[in-house]
């Protein structure tokens, strides 16, 4: 997901105005983001991408009723959740890419993990949809059109294929595209299992071959979906994003020159890419500040990728007041 450069050199303060005590100081150490950023371009990629794989859809959905595969079928559902899942990802990406506003202080940043959050929960319904319909199938086994299967599933490779190398340029650096590039790359590999099952039943003649593979579809799905339901709701709900330890971030806090106490940790996503921190330092020295915060956004981005720093400094007496000081506290 690209970012817009110019919302970057913007700071965006978060205040501590705690009544019950008073600061010592309070101060922002701003990091840049710890990020590559991915081509402008990703924009006609995702277009491409949503256009190449609708009308793979339309073709499969068509054939599948056609040949009576359910195998089909079921990658055809699959397939569409994929559009789904891109406009959402495109959608998310463009306005991630807006300023921020007097009253969206952080813009839209937190739309790619909502859009991959709904994306998951949308993958889990239409994965049940799939399952029903597989078992009634295994029960009742219908004839199929093998070779139908296996050249739609061919079309099917090549378009999730194709769309996965658009997005290869920009899976290092973002979350959101990396996850929309292993999507396409697991499915052109579930897509050629499905043609594996169509030879095999032209060869065997067993027709329960064609539901089981819908059923293996599924498991496949499930399994990619519910690590990414998992990461985009703890994202959602604030969680330390992953890669980054938050007792390593208290370590280094404590290590650094004069400061003898850590509070008010607190780590946590802004979007897919960027990460923010902030934390009460106590020091009995207030000298050199300036120079610590400095060093401080420095550090945090080249130790940690984290990029939205904001540091609240205390001396031990206004530390003694300070309400957010138990870790129980928020």
């Amino acid at each position: 997901m690209g970012h817009d450069h110019g919302s970057h050199d913007q700071d965006h303060h978060e205040g501590h105005d705690h009544a019950s005590h008073d600061h010592a100081a309070h101060g922002h150490a701003h990091g840049g983001h710890g990020h590559s950023h991915a081509p402008a371009d990703f924009g006609r990629a995702f277009a491409i991408g949503v256009s190449l794989n609708l009308g793979y859809v339309v073709i499969e959905a068509f054939f599948g009723v056609a040949s009576g595969s359910m195998a089909l079928l079921a990658d055809a559902g699959h397939n569409l959740s994929d559009v789904f899942g891109l406009v959402l990802a495109w959608i998310a990406a463009t306005l991630a890419k807006r300023r921020p506003t007097a009253q969206r202080t952080y813009g839209y940043k937190r739309g790619p993990i909502l859009a991959s959050l709904a994306n998951a929960v949308f993958l889990l319904v239409a994965t049940g949809a799939i399952v029903w319909e597989s078992t009634r199938r295994l029960i009742h086994p219908a004839p199929v059109v093998e070779s139908t299967i296996v050249w739609v599933a061919v079309i099917g490779v090549l378009v999730n294929a194709g769309t996965a190398l658009m997005f290869m340029s920009g899976r290092k650096d973002d979350l959101n595209v990396r996850g929309a590039f292993l999507h396409m790359v697991a499915d052109a590999a579930v897509t050629v299992g499905v043609i594996v099952a169509a030879l095999v039943i032209g060869w065997t003649g067993w027709l329960w071959l064609d539901p089981v593979a819908s059923l293996a579809i599924s498991v496949v799905i499930v399994a990619g979906t519910w690590g990414l339901l998992r990461d985009s709701f703890a994202l959602a709900m604030d969680a330390v994003p992953p890669g980054i330890d938050p007792q390593h971030v208290r370590d280094y806090f404590i290590g650094l020159p004069g400061v003898d106490e850590v509070h008010d940790l607190h780590i946590w996503g802004l979007s897919t890419t960027e990460t923010a921190v902030t934390a009460h330092l106590v020091r009995a020295d207030a000298s050199g500040d300036g120079l610590l915060l400095e060093r401080i956004g420095r550090e945090t981005r080249d130790r940690f990728g984290i990029g939205h720093v904001t540091i609240q400094l205390e001396t031990p007496e206004t530390a003694s007041r300070c309400e957010l000081r138990s870790d129980h506290v928020v």
